[in-house]
């Protein structure tokens, strides 16, 4: 409590039963080496927990009142109070400024997985991607990826290049907590592209496997409007036509 650690806690109780010591007889009290009480007595001097006195050409140790101890710490805790609505003003600013990761190959794919999976605060996924890629590439692991996203109850709306394992998409929409629209496979493009929460993922799904996260709420509002945007000019696929 009150920041010390174990040996700590030790050195200074050993110290305030004893009144006041020399390091020998506070190591003995607590059980420690010499060497190691006198660095954590130093350590607890500095935090104000003990001051020093001399006795004999010897330093000696002695414990502040609990109370003053008590006493300093609620004065911090009031100035910490105080500092508040600045240290918030700091906060939100580091929030407005977005923030980039890059990372390159599968194990930066697996991140963009987890992160997604974890964000308590993101009710639904919104993806853009080519299906295709997606299995060749990723298979097992997205597969996984989308288990734990149903089990999760997060909802995801895809747009999807036409193809046979695009359709499978639409045929297991209600089962997997999607909904799918389909563009024209003639707008080739190999990528995988997510928004969701205040983050935005854009991944490269042929030769060099990049991955680029973005975090800014500004910005993903703004992929969000673009998505929304492609969605509503997008039919609704029959499910009569799933070959």
């Amino acid at each position: 409590e009150y920041g010390l650690k174990e040996k700590h806690a030790k050195v200074y109780l050993a110290c305030l039963e004893l009144g006041s010591g020399s390091v020998l007889k506070i190591s003995q009290k607590a059980g420690l080496p010499r060497s190691t009480t006198e660095v954590i007595l130093t350590a607890l001097q500095e935090k104000g927990f003990v001051s020093s006195f001399k006795k004999k050409n010897a330093r000696y140790f002695s414990t502040e009142d609990p109370k003053r101890i008590i006493a300093d710490a609620k004065a911090k805790a009031e100035l910490l109070e105080k500092a508040l609505p600045e240290f918030r003003e700091l906060y939100a600013r580091s929030n407005i400024i977005p923030t980039v990761r890059f990372y390159h190959g599968k194990q930066g794919m697996k991140t963009v997985f987890q992160e997604i999976i974890e964000d308590a605060s993101a009710k639904e996924l919104l993806a853009f991607s080519s299906i295709d890629d997606v299995f060749e590439l990723l298979g097992k692991d997205f597969t996984n990826f989308v288990q734990k996203r149903v089990q999760r109850g997060m909802r995801s709306r895809v747009i999807l290049r036409e193809s046979e394992k695009a359709w499978e998409r639409v045929k297991l929409g209600q089962s997997e907590l999607r909904q799918v629209k389909l563009i024209s496979p003639t707008y080739e493009h190999h990528s995988l592209f997510y928004v969701w929460g205040r983050k935005i993922a854009m991944i490269s799904l042929k030769h060099e496997w990049s991955v680029l996260i973005i975090e800014s709420e500004e910005l993903a509002k703004s992929q969000k409007m673009c998505f929304e945007a492609l969605w509503d000019s997008l039919p609704v696929p029959q499910v009569k036509d799933v070959r």
